[in-house]
């Protein structure tokens, strides 16, 4: 089984795309090389796949890295299943992990909401959907400031508050206030719980 991620940038046309586009192709690239890993088309929308314990800190690396843009936001669709087809481009390539992903993208982009999830188990679909619509609460509603934080967090996992206080030239209390804002060990254990309901599948 794998993961894939279909995605699109909400608020796209209101950003400086150069912008957006050159840092998520940055972070893509340290996944895998495009276009066989992941792929950006269509002007704002972008595919890419992981194994399936990676995929819900690599959905929140995406998340708080656009997040961290000025007026941007970006909805994902995360398919669990199998490949059947790998062809030189994502986008060509097939199996139940790409359906669910895509058909899922089209339901979200009609019902309002930033993330879900389809596998082939439909218990597991509920109970981390409605994880995600909770979660999503939060994770919609980071500023560019406490999207930062946890983009980094989430990238260098052994970093610390006094490292991140340097790089942003803010106290270490700053950073510290940032995380409990942002539910920081919540979203760890989130991670946790989620890599173990998919293991079961």
């Amino acid at each position: 089984m794998i993961a894939v991620i279909t995605g699109d940038i909400i608020n796209s046309q209101h950003a400086d795309t150069e912008v957006w586009i050159t840092k998520l192709k940055n972070l893509l690239e340290n996944w895998g090389s495009a276009p066989q890993t992941w792929e950006i088309y269509r002007g704002d929308e972008f595919q890419f796949k992981c194994n399936i314990d990676d995929v819900f800190w690599r959905f929140l690396a995406i998340k708080s890295l656009i997040k961290s843009q000025e007026n941007l936001d970006v909805r994902m669709a995360i398919g669990i299943g199998q490949e059947n087809f790998s062809s030189e481009k994502i986008t060509e390539s097939n199996g139940s992990a790409y359906v669910n992903s895509g058909r899922l993208l089209n339901d979200l982009k009609s019902d309002g909401h930033t993330v879900s999830i389809k596998t082939s188990n439909d218990s597991v679909d509920r109970d981390l959907n409605i994880l995600l619509k909770w979660a999503s609460k939060d994770f919609d509603n980071w500023t560019m400031a406490t999207s930062e934080i946890i983009h980094e967090m989430i990238m260098k996992q052994d970093t610390t508050q006094e490292d991140l206080a340097k790089k942003f030239a803010i106290s270490q209390s700053s950073i510290s206030q940032r995380l409990k804002r942002a539910n920081y060990e919540l979203i760890v254990e989130t991670n946790q719980y989620f890599r173990k309901k998919i293991s079961e599948l």
